[in-house]
């Protein structure tokens, strides 16, 4: 059952409490409908707050936009370095987006999905498609069996051991932060979400989503291409995206692949463990938590998806508790989790491929 759906054991309680099961595990199921009850439930001001953060947003973005095509040709220089500030407030959108497709932004579904596909345009993500496979995400995340929708490929270490040496390297390479981070990033969100393949492809509602989307890119890029040139658009456009998507792809892999994750196999997997014990609580300097709309704060967000991203930081400020309900990890740390690549069912651990050579001698 989903923790948003569960309903609260205790009345009154103004605080999370984390209990402690017979097992000393931390009563997870618990605090996911406490947060629900606390946070969940719009309050009278969640609209205004969500349209304030909208404008506060999209007028920025498009004005920095504006100002990049006005220098482009006798400083691109500026245009490039206006490019990283513009690639955070997309980031930012790009989290509009996302609470749009669990229903937290707005508290109308229809005006949700109106927005979510008003804002795909902008992020390049098929907003139907995208809203599914993420769902998909939540249902399994850490679940070994469950693997290959909307998580970042990972096998575990007995699986590696059974590969060819040619599909070993396939994998070694995959794993790579500068093919998966600096190149698959922005080949995902440029190239592979115009194309419906797989399941997206016989799945209607997702091929209508994909090439949807697609024509609305046609028109929204192709008029200014018309009318001022394919390369002008692309100068500016494509280094915006491309930053947002490098930093858009280190923020998913920091949430859920670090050295002491959660993965079980489905008779053993729990959704409320996998949630906190599966998902970073990322330390970010408050600027970058900003524009990162607190999605940090990812075991809080996998607890409970209906607490919109402006809320997050208050689960925090009003529980202390949540600080060390999660692993922990800031700015710094966050590096040292790209050698990992293996999960270790014996040690429980995501490992690399160091650790595995090791084990062979």
């Amino acid at each position: 059952m989903h923790p948003d759906n569960i309903s609260p054991r205790g009345e009154g309680e103004s605080s999370i409490c984390i209990q402690q099961e017979h097992s000393g595990s931390l009563n997870t199921r618990a605090i996911a409908a406490r947060l629900s009850k606390q946070f969940a439930v719009r309050k009278a001001d969640d609209t205004r707050r969500s349209v304030r953060q909208l404008l506060t947003t999209f007028i920025p973005f498009v004005a920095l936009l504006a100002v990049m095509a006005a220098v482009m040709e006798k400083m691109y220089w500026l245009s490039l370095l206006l490019a990283m500030p513009t690639a955070g407030l997309l980031v930012r959108i790009f989290i509009f987006q996302h609470d749009c497709g669990h229903g937290s932004f707005f508290k109308s579904r229809v005006a949700n999905d109106l927005l979510g596909r008003f804002l795909s345009i902008f992020t390049l993500t098929p907003y139907d498609h995208w809203k599914r496979s993420h769902a998909m995400h939540h249902a399994t995340s850490g679940n070994l069996d469950k693997r290959g929708v909307g998580d970042v490929p990972t096998i575990t270490v007995n699986e590696y051991l059974a590969l060819s040496p040619l599909n070993r390297l396939g994998y070694r390479l995959f794993r790579n932060p500068v093919v998966m981070i600096l190149i698959g990033a922005p080949v995902n969100f440029i190239v592979l979400q115009r194309l419906p393949l797989g399941k997206a492809f016989r799945e209607r509602s997702c091929r209508q989503s994909i090439l949807g989307l697609n024509l609305m890119l046609l028109i929204v890029f192709g008029t200014p291409m018309i009318l001022w040139g394919v390369a002008p658009v692309l100068s500016i456009y494509l280094p915006v995206m491309i930053i947002a998507a490098w930093v858009g792809g280190w923020l998913f892999y920091i949430q859920h692949q670090f050295e002491d994750t959660y993965w079980n196999r489905e008779s053993d997997w729990s959704f409320h463990d996998a949630a906190v014990s599966g998902s970073s609580y990322f330390e970010l300097p408050r600027i970058l938590q900003w524009f990162t709309g607190n999605i940090g704060l990812h075991h809080i967000h996998h607890l409970c998806s209906r607490i919109p991203n402006h809320r997050l930081q208050e689960c925090v400020d009003a529980n202390p508790e949540l600080r060390v309900m999660a692993k922990r990890i800031t700015l710094l740390e966050s590096l040292k989790c790209w050698r990992l690549s293996l999960w270790d069912e014996e040690k429980g651990l995501l490992v690399g491929f160091s650790d595995v050579r090791r084990r062979q001698l």
